[in-house]
C-alpha cells in the first residue's frame, strides 16, 4: 500500500486490494458511486439512473480481475462502463430529446434530467433548440459532451472512458460545440 495512515488511498491501492481481495470493492463502491450516479441521472431519468448506476458497480466487480491502471484511473474505468450501459437507452433518450423539441410549450418536471440540462445551459426558452441539437449529435459527439458537461471529466477521462485517443475527444467536442452553436439561435439568449 502507498497511502500513509490518515491518507486516503489511491486507485492503485484499492485495485490491488480488490484484486487480493474482492470484498474490499466496496472501496470502490464508498468512493465512487454519488459520481457514477450523478452523471447517469444527468443522462436519464433517476429511477434508471439507480439501477445503471447499481449495474455499473456489478458488471465493474465481476471484471475487477481485469481493471488496468496503467490503462487510466478507476474513476474513468467505471465511467467508460457507465457510458455503455447507457447506450443501451440512446434510442429512448434521441427520442424524448425529439419530442421535446416538438413540444415547446411544455416545460419538463423540475429537477429532471431536461430541466437541469436546460438551466445550465441556458434559459429555459431554449429548450427546444437545445434538445433538437443534442438529438443531432452522433452518438460519439454526445458522449464527448455530456461526459465533460454532467460529469464533469477532463479530455483524459473522456478518453479513457470511451477507449478512444484523446485527440478524438477534443474534435468530437470541438464539432458538437459547433453544431450547438449552430443550431441555438443567439436570439434565444437575449429573447
Amino acid at each position: 500500500m502507498t497511502a500513509e495512515v490518515g491518507e486516503s488511498p489511491t486507485d492503485l491501492d484499492i485495485a490491488t486490494g480488490f484484486q487480493r481481495d474482492p470484498e474490499r470493492f466496496t472501496d470502490v463502491h464508498d468512493r465512487y458511486f454519488r459520481d457514477v450516479y450523478r452523471y447517469v441521472a444527468g443522462r436519464l431519468d433517476v429511477h434508471t439512473a439507480e439501477d445503471i448506476a447499481a449495474e455499473t458497480f456489478c458488471l465493474a466487480f465481476g471484471k475487477r480481475d481485469r481493471f488496468d491502471p496503467e490503462r487510466g484511473s478507476l474513476r474513468a474505468w467505471l465511467f467508460g462502463i457507465a457510458t455503455n450501459l447507457v447506450a443501451q437507452h440512446r434510442r429512448k433518450e434521441a427520442r424524448r430529446y425529439r419530442a421535446m423539441a416538438r413540444s415547446a410549450v411544455d416545460a419538463p418536471a423540475a429537477g429532471s434530467h431536461e430541466d437541469r440540462v436546460v438551466t445550465e445551459t441556458a434559459a429555459v426558452r431554449m429548450r427546444p433548440q437545445l434538445a433538437k441539437a443534442l438529438a443531432s449529435l452522433s452518438a460519439g459527439e454526445r458522449d464527448v459532451v455530456l461526459l465533460v458537461a454532467l460529469a464533469e471529466l477532463s479530455y483524459d477521462e473522456v478518453a479513457d472512458a470511451l477507449g478512444i485517443p484523446q485527440g478524438t475527444v477534443g474534435s468530437r467536442l470541438s464539432r458538437a460545440r459547433k453544431k450547438l452553436h449552430d443550431a441555438i439561435r443567439p436570439e434565444a439568449f437575449h429573447g
